[in-house]
């Protein structure tokens, strides 16, 4: 399975960004996608998760109401909306997968998952 981040960028507080996670290789078995972030100095650590079966969703506390997972299964594609920014958001942002229909109760722990894609880079200035 490959997985291939893009959309970061630097972002005033307040503004928005969309990031892309493209994924592609897996043949036998259904995918739950999830994006974690990793801030300087910091653990890496689970933003939300979506399945692809059935569009079931979670967030991390600290997202909720401002960020929103959505898939596009035609184009083999997650994004994650992240509107409302703030400073405190910034960090490399990863998308990662682990083979399942469904989002499970340990979706933002990182040994969850089997497969990681490159980071993308969000900068949100205050």
């Amino acid at each position: 399975v490959q997985l291939q981040a893009s959309g970061g960028g630097l972002v005033q507080a307040g503004g928005s960004l969309r990031l892309s996670c493209t994924v592609s290789g897996y043949r036998y078995h259904d995918i739950a996608i999830a994006w974690f972030r990793q801030a300087p100095g910091k653990e890496r650590e689970g933003i939300s998760c979506i399945s692809r079966a059935d569009g079931s969703t979670a967030y991390a506390d600290s997202v909720k109401g401002r960020f929103t997972i959505s898939r596009d299964n035609a184009k083999n594609t997650v994004y994650l909306q992240m509107n409302s920014l703030k400073p405190e958001d910034t960090g490399v942002y990863y998308c990662t997968a682990r083979e399942g229909r469904t989002v499970l109760s340990n979706w933002s722990r990182r040994e969850a998952y089997d497969y990681w894609g490159q980071g993308t880079l969000v900068t949100v200035s205050s």
